[in-house]
């Protein structure tokens, strides 16, 4: 990907005109490597502080170059604390090379160095703005390890301190994100504020107020500052990266999918960034993409993030062994406070899959038992990375792309195979490859077209009660019972009407797969579809039956 250059600078024709501009672009300064962190652009940010460490290779330059490898999606403390030391090297009683460290230990869960940043503070006697405002970033750096309160005292007086100068906009924007993490949305947006006359970049200020609402849940309003980001300054990536979280949440993966493909081309060619990108595409369910970006920098980062992420891919291509050997390796690699909950659903999930073709009866059922266990893990933390039951179900039925190329084929499926091939995001050819897999009876094939459907267009009802039906022909009942929910969830109101057979036949198939576990759901559904269809024979026999 090649940088986007945002400004085209006018050729000059004269000698020494050219020669001062030459210099003048060349020269590498801290507010360049500031701006290019804060817009995702992490390669171009080292390169720039390493041009300024050959240049002169102070202290504080070896740290800005640390800070950056903790700044990127998935810290390397690594690179980090190599640069921190350098910086201790020139200079052993820099403050901030300290804090840099520090941080390092923060990001790794010691939560011991929060009073050691404290300490490095009052050991300089709070004499430094940019001190006083680099140990508040260490403190609101990281997600579950950080100190708001403190960064807040500490981001007052660097304010304070700044003002004969000028407060730089990144101290407000990091008292945003501090107000942020004590849940404190008013006093965060009032931070932000603060930051829009002196920012450069409005996009910057705009896409965190963006952030925020979203945060808050304030759809509307999420969704305007995010427009104001893009319109201040179109090539700002993570405008972009917050409009994917907002298609994603409403569940418009063709939106999301160009919404990542804008940040990718924006953001640059960092190992790191890109991880990133990878992930965000697994979000999107949009596996493919997902996996080239992933094959193109594996080798590139250390981070053992990358194998929990190829598990994540090889699970969802039914590779259950090597998906596990991945995961194995990432848990034994990654520091423990890195494993979530949804990494031990997905161990369950492996294990569940490993199960469904173990032969030997004893390393069946441990395999069950660890599924079980670590699925409630997840469940119970309420971790919606993946549809958990949806997907055990799934890995019962084997609706395996393996299994897909074994079922019946035809010429049409063939060619429709191709079209949809050639355009992931060709609905019309979606549609005819799912009916065409049902009218061969490939259940399994009509049932990942129809996922492929869905994820393309999860608002539209029809898909859900077309893969409930492939399901239940294929003699998967539990997958069956929840794709029909999702039908009966998704039809709008004002669908009803033009629903109502299909309706009434969702709502029987659900009370008749439920009838011998939950009697209660079996007779509540049963009654509502008759309530749609009075005179449905087979619902009227199963109201009898289960009411006598």
């Amino acid at each position: 990907m090649k940088d986007i250059m945002i400004m085209n600078v006018k050729k000059i024709a004269f000698g020494a005109a050219v020669v001062f501009f030459t210099n003048f672009a060349v020269a590498q300064t801290l507010q360049d490597g500031i701006n290019s962190v804060d817009s995702d652009k992490f390669a171009q940010a080292k390169n720039n502080f390493t041009q300024m460490i050959a240049k002169e290779p102070t202290a504080e330059n070896y740290f800005y170059l640390g800070n950056t490898y903790l700044r990127q999606a998935e810290p390397d403390f690594a690179a980090a604390t190599e640069n921190f030391n350098k910086g201790l090297g020139v200079d052993s009683k820099s403050y901030l090379n300290k804090i840099g460290l520090a941080a390092v230990k923060l990001g790794k869960g010691d939560k011991s160095a929060v009073a050691e940043i404290q300490k490095i503070v009052t050991d300089s006697k709070e004499k430094d703005a940019e001190v006083l405002f680099r140990a508040a970033e260490a403190l609101t750096l990281f997600e579950k390890n950080n100190a708001p309160d403190l960064a807040i005292q500490f981001l007052n007086k660097a304010v304070e301190k700044a003002q004969k100068k000028g407060v730089p906009a990144n101290y407000y924007y990091t008292l945003g994100d501090a107000y942020r993490l004590k849940k404190l949305p008013g006093d965060a947006m009032t931070a932000y504020e603060k930051a829009l006359p002196t920012a450069k970049n409005k996009a910057s200020v705009f896409t965190r107020m963006g952030t925020l609402w979203m945060a808050a849940q304030q759809w509307k309003l999420a969704k305007e500052n995010i427009d104001k980001a893009i319109s201040a300054d179109a090539t700002y990536a993570p405008a972009y990266k917050a409009l994917a979280a907002y298609d994603i949440r409403y569940q418009q993966n063709a939106k999301a999918t160009q919404d990542l493909i804008n940040y990718t081309k924006y953001a640059d060619e960092d190992p790191y960034t890109q991880l990133e990108i990878a992930k965000l595409y697994f979000t999107n369910e949009d596996y493919a993409n997902s996996k080239q970006v992933l094959d193109k920098i594996f080798d590139k980062i250390n981070d053992p993030i990358k194998f929990k992420l190829r598990a994540y891919q090889l699970y969802a291509d039914g590779k259950y062994a090597e998906a596990k050997q991945s995961m194995d390796t990432f848990v034994s690699q990654a520091d423990k406070s890195r494993v979530q909950p949804a990494d031990q659903g997905l161990q369950g999930l492996i294990a569940a899959g490993l199960a469904k073709d173990e032969k030997d009866p004893a390393k069946k059922s441990a395999l069950t038992s660890e599924a079980q266990q670590k699925i409630a893990i997840a469940k119970a933390a309420k971790d919606e990375t993946m549809k958990w039951d949806m997907e055990l179900a799934n890995i019962a039925g084997g609706a395996t792309q393996g299994s897909v190329d074994a079922g019946p084929t035809t010429p049409e499926i063939e060619a429709l195979k191709k079209k949809v091939a050639a355009n992931a995001q060709d609905s019309d050819s979606l549609f005819k490859l799912a009916t065409a897999y049902q009218d061969a009876k490939n259940w399994n094939g009509a049932i990942l077209t129809w996922q492929k459907m869905i994820a393309l267009l999860p608002d539209w009802a029809p898909a859900y009660y077309s893969q409930g039906y492939s399901y239940q022909q294929a003699g998967n009942n539990d997958a069956a019972k929840i794709a029909y929910e999702k039908f009966i969830s998704t039809v709008k109101p004002a669908e009803i009407e033009a629903n109502k057979q299909t309706l009434a036949y969702a709502y029987f198939a659900v009370a008749y797969m439920s009838k011998d576990s939950d009697v209660a759901k079996a007779k509540d559904y049963v009654a509502k579809s008759l309530q749609l269809d009075p005179a449905y024979e087979d619902a009227v026999k199963l109201n009898k039956e289960i009411n006598k």
